[in-house]
């Protein structure tokens, strides 16, 4: 099933609007990613105006952030802890934007989105 992102055709009555055009091109939307935890596993994607992203489908490093030495470095994730997403996504260890994960550095904080990034970015939170 394609994934459009037009205009319901409902309104918030529950009568329908009359249709004027049918599904075009620029309205093509696309499933989320839904980044799990494993060996590295990224792809990129066209967008539209020529541009590109990168897709993470499974990633187990994360880029830690530590505000009391103010350094970056690299950490293997273990699992995720929490998910404000979705509380399925814990037991699925399904990495979102806001998800607390624990890493080889201790609990952190995702602080970018995975799934149109390509890679995991988080603040240390202890």
């Amino acid at each position: 099933m394609v994934v459009i992102q037009a205009r319901s055709r409902r309104k918030p009555t529950g009568g329908r609007y009359k249709s004027t055009l049918s599904k075009r091109t620029h309205m093509i939307g696309r499933n989320p990613t839904l980044t799990k935890l494993g060996s590295t596993r990224k792809s990129k994607i066209s967008t539209k105006g020529g541009n590109s992203k990168m897709r993470l489908f499974e990633g187990n490093n994360a880029n830690v952030f530590d505000p009391k030495t103010k350094k970056y470095s690299a950490a293997a994730v273990k699992n995720v802890i929490e998910s404000p997403a979705n509380r399925n996504f814990v037991r699925r260890n399904i990495l979102t934007k806001g998800a607390i994960i624990e890493t080889s550095a201790g609990k952190a904080k995702i602080t970018n989105r995975p799934g149109q990034d390509g890679t995991i970015n988080a603040i240390l939170i202890e």
